[in-house]
């Protein structure tokens, strides 16, 4: 496991660099996005360029500027957008839960943050602007600037490994015994 502090946008040889079970800490641009603006971005486009982003699966908190909490949503139920999220060119998806890890290949990682940490990411991020608010706060596109932002884990890299999928794996062959 080694640790890295990335500056988005993030390039090809940044994912390329990433094995499942490192740690990653991020500053720059990160978005969020929920299941309407992954629905949004499917039916009209992207608001913003996503080439080299990373998208935050997360429906934040927000008062004026401030950010109150930030934690990650499931990401589970914006898999159906995931190919096409990547296809944009976004190189890092973060978020709880995991995702299929065959869209990853070759091109993007999935950092899973960990789950009731909103108040502890708030303290990482800083609202920079807001797109789609027609959508209301928690399913907006905030576009934050991230100061370190993590600790995130690796939980699905570029080489096809998936922690997610290895722990089903083990989980399987233990109750088989």
């Amino acid at each position: 496991m080694t640790e890295f502090h990335l500056r988005t946008p993030l390039s090809s040889a940044d994912v390329q660099e990433l094995n499942a079970g490192d740690v990653v800490f991020l500053s720059g641009m990160i978005f969020s996005a929920r299941d309407k603006a992954h629905a949004l971005m499917r039916e009209k486009g992207a608001p913003i360029s996503l080439e080299g982003a990373a998208i935050y699966h997360c429906g934040p908190l927000i008062r004026g500027n401030a950010v109150l909490s930030a934690g990650p949503t499931t990401s589970g139920r914006m898999a159906r957008y995931t190919e096409e999220i990547l296809a944009r060119g976004v190189r890092a998806i973060i978020g709880k839960g995991g995702l299929p890890g065959a869209p990853f290949l070759n091109r993007a990682v999935y950092l899973a943050y960990p789950g009731g940490c909103g108040a502890a990411a708030a303290l990482q991020l800083r609202v920079m602007g807001v797109h789609c608010q027609e959508l209301g706060m928690a399913e907006s596109i905030w576009e934050f600037e991230a100061l370190e932002f993590g600790p995130m884990i690796v939980a699905v890299d570029s080489y096809g490994k998936d922690l997610f999928q290895d722990v089903r794996r083990s989980a399987e062959k233990q109750m088989t015994k």
